[in-house]
């Protein structure tokens, strides 16, 4: 949506997004259909604790529960710090003590465009072999996954893996409007890679199974978040730990992590 589209209408758009109708929405947030109608047509203007009751109800990322109350002509209230702010010291270091307790297994953080912010060990013994150019920052880890010059060329189930990225990255984009993610997709989509096969309905989850100089390798993949985040740079973090899916892929990586 335009930047410059009136909070009503911004309202209206996550709500149509989030597939409910104004009674639904009227009724989760305990205010009358009407005054909805109201503040969604422009008729009246929405208080700032409206704004941010609304907002909480369509599970508004906080990046853009910021942009509605500057267009209700409100100041933002979450903080949007960067990560090596003093104030978020005690985040990076959990994140860096879960992903090097998760070593010898890969773990990465990322932001919202899938952009690395940290890896473990584990994690950047997956990366060898890319190309240069697609390590210079920032590092984006789908395109590194399925870039023919990145680890595409390892992965040995890489149509299978390459539409469960994509449905996870449509899934994103559905949740927070991001034009930035839709632009990833597309040029996710453009890179070769063969035919996912039909889900055997015994499959528990997507694996990904990389072929290493010892063997192939298997892991499900698992996304932690920050829970209750009021920062907007924590709200948008994610980590990305990989577990081993089989007895073999944990003598392998200890074998490497010994050498």
């Amino acid at each position: 949506m335009d930047v410059t589209s009136p909070i009503g209408d911004r309202l209206r758009d996550w709500r149509q997004r989030r597939r409910l109708s104004q009674l639904d929405l009227s009724l989760d947030a305990e205010i009358s259909t009407r005054h909805l109608s109201f503040i969604e047509t422009g008729r009246s203007k929405p208080s700032r604790d409206m704004v941010l009751r609304l907002a909480a109800e369509l599970d508004v990322p906080l990046r853009e529960r910021n942009a509605l109350l500057l267009a209700a002509g409100y100041a933002p209230v979450f903080a949007d710090r960067p990560l090596d702010d003093a104030a978020l010291a005690t985040a990076r270091q959990a994140i860096e003590t879960l992903l090097d307790a998760h070593d010898p297994f890969p773990a990465l953080a990322i932001d919202r465009h899938w952009n690395l912010v940290a890896a473990n060990r584990g994690a950047n013994r997956l990366m060898q072999g890319v190309a240069t150019h697609l390590l210079e920052p920032p590092v984006n880890v789908l395109r590194l996954s399925l870039h023919p010059d990145g680890a595409a060329s390892r992965i040995a189930n890489l149509g299978e893996w390459k539409a469960h990225l994509l449905h996870r990255l449509r899934k994103q984009f559905e949740a927070s409007a991001d034009p930035q993610l839709l632009e990833l997709m597309e040029e996710l989509r453009g890179y070769p890679a063969p035919p996912a096969p039909k889900p055997d309905p015994g499959t528990i989850a997507v694996p990904l199974v990389v072929n290493g100089a010892s063997g192939a390798m298997a892991f499900l993949s698992t996304t932690l978040l920050f829970g209750s985040p009021l920062d907007v740079t924590l709200s948008e973090l994610a980590i990305e730990i990989f577990l081993p899916a089989d007895a073999e892929t944990v003598e392998r990586l200890r074998a490497v992590a010994s050498r």
